[in-house]
């Protein structure tokens, strides 16, 4: 071996050992910074989901939620990003994963705030300004798109059924497993997926028939009503489960989470 490929080898061998380095002190970034209190007031004061953990369980939260704002961006377009609508986003990311403490957005890098609804052109004024959220597609793959006012409504609204920002990442959560079809494979055990296809079409039929006080959107496909379904599981469980126990149980088993308790547990705990 020459002394030049001698030089060449170690190099490499640096280099790599660098960026191991490197990868792990980002890894460790998040929980190694902790959560500033104004942060965890915001989280006390705004989303419901966190005050009703215990303290061990509101630590392991706010540790996700750094780590969700270490791995992605959360970028105004046509608005300013505060501090509230930074925890409002990672909130609506770590509450339907809460029990699963190592998972990633893995296509996620960015999250795109406007400020209002849009239209599919993504203008916040004119017509047909009907899209408070989206999940990005092609070549906005990596990038889910909020209306900030939708975004702030959907915590700050505790009677309603609805929040955008969970919405959205249902989506993600769906589309994990190659298709974006309402059926969460990933969360899925096998013996459930056949009775998990029933009550979506047996809650589609319910809606069309006006027989059902599930959002009237989840009657455009099985993906919307996945969608609409969990966030009627996470911002109102109690009445969830009384008006819809065995899909509120089905959910139940696939989130790993029973939100109708006080105190939340999560496989960690």
């Amino acid at each position: 071996m020459t002394e030049g490929l001698i030089v060449l080898t170690v190099a490499i061998f640096l280099f790599f050992c660098w960026k191991w380095v490197f990868a792990s002190k980002k890894e460790t970034l998040s929980v190694l910074t902790p959560t500033p209190e104004e942060w965890k007031q915001i989280l006390q004061e705004e989303v419901a989901f966190y005050q009703q953990l215990s303290q061990k369980n509101k630590k392991q939260f706010e540790n996700d939620v750094m780590e969700f704002l270490h791995d992605v961006q959360v970028v105004g377009v046509d608005t300013e990003v505060e501090d509230l609508d930074l925890m409002l986003v990672a909130s609506s990311a770590v509450i339907p994963m809460f029990a699963f403490p190592k998972w990633k957005y893995r296509d996620l890098k960015e999250v795109l705030l406007y400020s209002n609804s849009f239209n599919r052109n993504f203008e916040t004024d004119g017509d047909e300004r009907t899209i408070a959220g989206m999940v990005g597609n092609g070549y906005m793959r990596n990038s889910l798109l909020l209306s900030k006012r939708s975004l702030r409504e959907g915590f700050r609204n505790k009677t309603s059924k609805n929040n955008v920002g969970i919405h959205e990442f249902i989506h993600l959560i769906d589309r994990e497993d190659g298709s974006v079809d309402g059926i969460p494979e990933i969360l899925l055990q096998h013996q459930y997926v056949l009775p998990w296809v029933e009550h979506i079409r047996q809650g589609i039929t319910a809606i069309v028939a006006s027989e059902s006080d599930i959002n009237p959107y989840g009657a455009t496909n099985t993906a919307e009503f996945f969608s609409v379904a969990s966030e009627y599981f996470f911002k109102r469980p109690k009445l969830f489960r009384k008006k819809h126990p065995e899909l509120y149980r089905l959910m139940k088993l696939a989130f790993q989470q029973n939100p109708a308790v006080q105190t939340h547990q999560s496989k960690s705990a």
